[in-house]
C-alpha cells in the first residue's frame, strides 16, 4: 500500500514516454497481432512498446509510412483505440495552424500530428522547440485550446 503514492506521484511527474516498455513482437498478443498485420501493409514498422493506462494495457505500433510516422495505441482485444498520424502544418486547416501558432507563442513548431481516438479527429498536437527546450501542446480540430489534454 505504501507503494501507492510514490506510483502516483512518479506517474504524475513524468511523461507519458517514460511509462512505455519496448517489447519485441513476438510478445504481441495474437489479436493485437492481427490488428498490427492488417494496418501495417506498406509500412515500416519501427516498435512496438507496452502503456498502462488508467490501470490498463495498450499496445503501441510506432510506423512509417510515405515518409511519415504513424502509430498505433491498440486494446489487448485488438481494437484500434488512438492514431496518432505526422501530418505537415502546410495541410491542416488554417485555424488550426494559427491555434497551434497562438500556444507556441515564440516557439518553433518542429512536427505536427493529427490525433484520432475511436475513429474521430479529437486533436492536433505539436513538438515545440523554445529557447532549446521541447514541448508539446495541443489544440481541437477547429484550432481552439482543448478543455483537456488528449
Amino acid at each position: 500500500m505504501s507503494k501507492v503514492p510514490i506510483v502516483i506521484a512518479l506517474s504524475l511527474s513524468t511523461t507519458l514516454f517514460a511509462q512505455e516498455k519496448k517489447i519485441p513482437r513476438t510478445d504481441l498478443p495474437p489479436a493485437v497481432e492481427k490488428t498490427v498485420a492488417a494496418h501495417s501493409q506498406g509500412a515500416t514498422i519501427k516498435g512496438f512498446s507496452t502503456e498502462k493506462e488508467n490501470g490498463q494495457t495498450y499496445y503501441e505500433a510506432e510506423m512509417a509510412v510515405s515518409g511519415h510516422t504513424k502509430d498505433f495505441l491498440i486494446d489487448p482485444a485488438g481494437t484500434v483505440v488512438e492514431v496518432e498520424e505526422q501530418v505537415a502544418l502546410d495541410s491542416v486547416p488554417s485555424a488550426v495552424k494559427d491555434g497551434l501558432q497562438a500556444k507556441a507563442g515564440k516557439g518553433k513548431i518542429l512536427k505536427v500530428e493529427s490525433l484520432t481516438k475511436h475513429d474521430k479527429l479529437v486533436a492536433y498536437e505539436a513538438k515545440v522547440q523554445t529557447d532549446g527546450k521541447k514541448s508539446e501542446i495541443q489544440v481541437g480540430p477547429d484550432g481552439k485550446p482543448l478543455d483537456h489534454e488528449e
